[in-house]
């Protein structure tokens, strides 16, 4: 009895220790490794319809559906970050040589508002623009020096990003194809009933799928639409505007609304009164709407987390994992929910298919 504890114990110790090892050498290309799995689990069920209506060898299946999801899934990321950098770059240095004076906007914007809210700023305090024309001046250089390092960096960077970017696509083909063995093996190796093994799985496909499929899909609606507006109005670098407003999208009770609504009031006491109303009634009737309507529709009821629980993971995913974050923070807090409903409850709530 006493050499088989031990035995376990060996075994435990053993285990623990190989696995942080290899954790520790996949660590620099994790975000490979996730988005590996996560585009494995979005189109996954392309796989399958594909495998059941052609019924191909299991490899050429998989190479299909990796062609697709580079065409609609990763390719358009590229075309639109390069675009990104190109256009911040081309704003930062029209910020910097002066020929965009964002302080003179304010100071104008300033000064068309009514007297009595001038009055309310000065008392306040607020209304001294020569500390915030410092501000804004230093805050664009600043800005350029980050956007030219961090451009700098990316090109120093090109042969790691090159080498992440096809160990993703390498792991997505095995993952597409051997997705449902690999699945089965973690769940088996999980020691805990067949019924909580499977919510867990269940719950983790349901809020990638959301994430991906839902929020996102909303975020890229949202923002080309407020690129489109942008656009017509004749605003500058729409580009990077719309990217701005998609990225805001993914946050509830903030939305792309932080974007426009500045630029309609900008817009309202600069004089521009039909631009200031066709960007309010598009912002609230169109780009506001996206949401009640999609939303239903991509994600449905069963994924629904609380506004404030997903606001606070997505924000804290991306202050520790980056971009990567916006999909990792909400799943966290999806596990997080439902392991303690388990431990609770001891029995899952939902319906198991």
């Amino acid at each position: 009895m006493n050499e088989t504890k031990l035995q376990n114990t060996s075994l435990m110790v053993l285990l623990t220790l190989v696995s942080i090892a290899f954790i520790w050498i996949v660590l620099p290309f994790y975000g490979a490794v996730f988005w590996a799995i996560v585009l494995a689990i979005m189109f996954a069920p392309l796989q399958h319809q594909l495998q059941r209506k052609f019924n191909w060898p299991h490899n050429l299946t998989a190479l299909c559906t990796l062609i697709i999801c580079v065409l609609i899934a990763i390719l358009p990321v590229i075309i639109i970050s390069t675009l990104l950098v190109q256009e911040g770059a081309a704003l930062y240095s029209r910020i910097e040589s002066g020929e965009l004076d964002i302080a003179g906007y304010v100071s104008q914007f300033k000064q068309s508002l009514p007297p009595y809210v001038q009055y309310l700023l000065d008392r306040f305090g607020l209304g001294e623009l020569s500390g915030l024309r410092e501000k804004i001046i230093k805050s664009t250089m600043q800005g350029s020096q980050f956007l030219a390092t961090t451009v700098f960096s990316f090109g120093q960077g090109t042969f790691e990003f090159v080498v992440s970017f096809f160990v993703m696509l390498y792991l997505l083909f095995f993952f597409l194809r051997d997705g449902a063995e690999l699945a089965r093996k973690v769940r088996m190796a999980i020691p805990l009933e067949d019924n909580q093994k499977r919510l867990l799985q269940l719950k983790f496909n349901r809020v990638v799928r959301a994430t991906m499929k839902g929020d996102l899909l909303i975020a890229v609606t949202q923002g080309i639409l407020g690129g489109f507006i942008f656009w017509f109005l004749d605003i500058p670098s729409v580009v990077l505007w719309a990217v701005l407003m998609a990225f805001l999208s993914l946050l509830p009770a903030v939305g792309a609304g932080i974007v426009w609504i500045p630029v309609a009031a900008y817009f309202l006491f600069s004089g521009a009164i039909w631009k200031a109303t066709v960007l309010t009634l598009f912002g609230l009737f169109v780009i506001g709407l996206v949401d009640n309507v999609l939303r239903p529709i991509l994600v449905g009821k069963d994924t629904k987390m609380p506004d404030y629980l997903i606001l606070i993971s997505t924000l804290g995913g991306l202050a520790l994992f980056g971009l990567n974050g916006f999909v990792i923070g909400p799943l966290i807090a999806a596990l997080f929910v439902s392991s303690w409903a388990i431990f609770i409850d001891g029995k899952p709530k939902v319906q198991l298919p």
